[in-house]
């Protein structure tokens, strides 16, 4: 029968050959290989418990905010860890690094220069940060430059008020070289001041924290911006704010003016890597820690998102127009993180699955009925070559009937569910159909 078989075979494909069988392979194990990392995507926030927050020093303002959301944060599983730091710029060099294990922290606006390779947003801007000048002496001190020739203390290294102190004192000509700008902790300066070794410093903070409340009951002079107007204007950064008539002491009357202060922002910023379900946790955090009014703004002005600093985070700008996902709302924060971020990835899953699933019975009809074709493509050739050979030889009669019964032969073997009975019996009918092709052509040939 050998002598049949290309006749059988010309219309079949070739055989898989190594390369694509290999090619085959590391497609297969691509796609498992993604799937394992949209699988770890989706459980990862599921399993976080910890956030590294990077915040200043230990008993300063940004701490405060610190230890005040880590509570909160505890209520959904979350362990805050507070690392400190000597203050807004080291936090800004330690989110900048992405080796670093710091994945949130507090930046003073105007206290670096964003790059856009630094890859850090901003989750929301939470409270203004007073810059108060406390000095000693007879003479009313309105304007920075009066400074000139005095001694003045300017924050430390690393923190956002030694930067903006060296930047507002240049705008009004004071510099290391016409006057003494000493590098001192916040404590230390209150101390000097009131020993006589300073004679003016800046501080930071807000009203009710501890040093400034020292400060503004002491018998040291606060300074009020004449020229706040214009410092704003030059230095967008910073806002005019105003500490009120009596806001210390009703009972003292202190301070006995309003006081015109120049203000920073307190920026929650944090690496774009932080899972979006982290970050709506750290704003409902912030919004319960400063959602509340002060000496300078009204309830509910913060956090809000008024800030040009860095790139604003894409979930808080949704959390700001519609509040928390809908699911953080009544499930456990895991539970709804595990939910959402799954659905991202399974919902098109699904709708692949699907479109296979009512593709499958087409499929496998069409495998069935592919056994049928291969001996449809035989007869077919064959009774193509009876139609062209006008005077076929006996020999060729004899072949053709010889390939005529190996096809019906091999028919009789296919296996076919019960459905498919009308095509097997239609297949018989075509090769009888050639066969009585085969018994005309016999005929012209015998005498």
């Amino acid at each position: 029968m050998a002598r049949h078989d290309p006749a059988l075979h010309r219309n079949q494909k070739p055989p898989i050959t190594p390369a694509r069988r290999r090619l085959l392979i590391v497609g297969v194990v691509l796609v498992v290989a993604a799937l394992g990392w949209g699988l770890a995507a989706v459980l990862e926030p599921a399993f976080r418990h910890t956030i590294v927050i990077t915040t200043g020093a230990d008993k300063g303002i940004y701490r405060g905010f610190a230890d005040r959301y880590a509570p909160i944060l505890k209520r959904d599983g979350i362990t805050l860890d507070i690392r400190s730091s000597s203050g807004s710029v080291e936090n800004y060099q330690r989110l900048k690094d992405p080796d670093s294990p710091y994945e949130v922290g507090f930046i003073q606006s105007g206290t670096t220069s964003p790059q856009e390779s630094d890859q850090l947003q901003t989750i929301a801007a939470v409270s203004y940060e007073p810059i108060w000048v406390f000095y000693r002496g007879d003479d009313t001190i309105n304007r920075l430059a009066q400074l000139r020739g005095k001694r003045v203390s300017i924050g430390i290294p690393g923190s956002g008020l030694l930067n903006v102190a060296q930047v507002l004192l240049g705008y009004s000509g004071i510099t290391r070289d016409n006057t003494t700008l000493v590098e001192m902790e916040a404590a230390r300066a209150y101390q000097a001041l009131e020993s006589g070794q300073l004679d003016a410093a800046f501080f930071i903070g807000r009203p009710d924290a501890a040093m400034q409340t020292t400060l503004l009951n002491s018998d040291l002079k606060l300074m009020s911006f004449a020229q706040a107007d214009a410092l704003v204007q030059k230095f967008p950064s910073l806002s005019k704010v105003i500490f009120p008539r009596a806001a210390t002491s009703i009972v003292n009357d202190l301070p006995q003016t309003d006081v015109t202060l120049l203000a920073a922002t307190a920026l929650l910023v944090s690496k774009d890597t932080l899972h979006p379900a982290l970050v709506y946790l750290l704003l409902d955090a912030a919004k319960t820690v400063h959602g509340g009014e002060d000496y300078f703004t009204s309830r509910g002005a913060f956090p809000n998102l008024n800030t040009g600093e860095f790139p604003v985070s894409e979930e808080s700008v949704r959390y700001f127009r519609s509040g928390r996902p809908f699911l953080q709302r009544y499930l456990p924060f895991w539970l709804a993180s595990f939910i959402e971020r799954r659905l991202l990835i399974l919902l098109p899953f699904m709708a692949i699955l699907l479109g296979l699933l009512q593709a499958l019975p087409r499929m496998a009809e069409t495998r069935i009925k592919k056994r049928l074709v291969v001996w449809y493509r035989a007869i077919k050739t064959l009774e193509d070559e009876i139609w062209r050979t006008s005077h076929p030889t006996p020999e060729q009669i004899t072949q053709w009937r010889d390939e005529i019964e190996y096809i019906d032969a091999h028919a009789n073997q296919i296996r076919m569910p019960q459905r498919y009975f009308q095509d097997v019996y239609a297949l018989k009918h075509a090769i009888g159909i050639v066969r009585n092709r085969i018994a005309q052509a016999a005929a012209k040939v015998d005498p």
